[in-house]
């Protein structure tokens, strides 16, 4: 089951019906626009999206959906976060405390 929509160029358009089967494509990307996810993340999406459906044109196995791109490397770590892990808040002063978070305020 599922609920007939209409697509008017970018926007889309959920009917008030349900109906028989399943969609005939996927309105993912769309439904994440409209509940209000961010730009970059929507083009984002759509890019990754061109790239999977991409590699379904090309022969052979499907591959993984969820490990496809996975970073290798985990990202280097954070100056604020080494900084936070050196921390202790119990030995701050109020004015050392509130130093510390313009210091960590910096990093990003």
């Amino acid at each position: 089951m599922h609920l007939d929509a209409k697509e008017h160029g970018a926007d889309l358009v959920f009917l008030h019906a349900v109906e028989e089967g399943p969609a005939s494509q996927s309105y993912g990307i769309q439904v994440a626009r409209l509940a209000g996810v961010p730009s970059p993340v929507i083009h984002a999406a759509r890019r990754h999206l061109r790239e999977l459906e991409d590699a379904q044109l090309q022969p052979g196995p499907q591959g993984d959906l969820f490990t496809a791109h996975l970073p290798n490397d985990e990202p280097p770590p954070h100056p604020a976060l080494d900084q936070l892990r050196e921390l202790d808040p119990d030995t701050l002063t109020p004015k050392a405390a509130l130093d510390m978070l313009y210091a960590l305020k910096a990093h990003l």
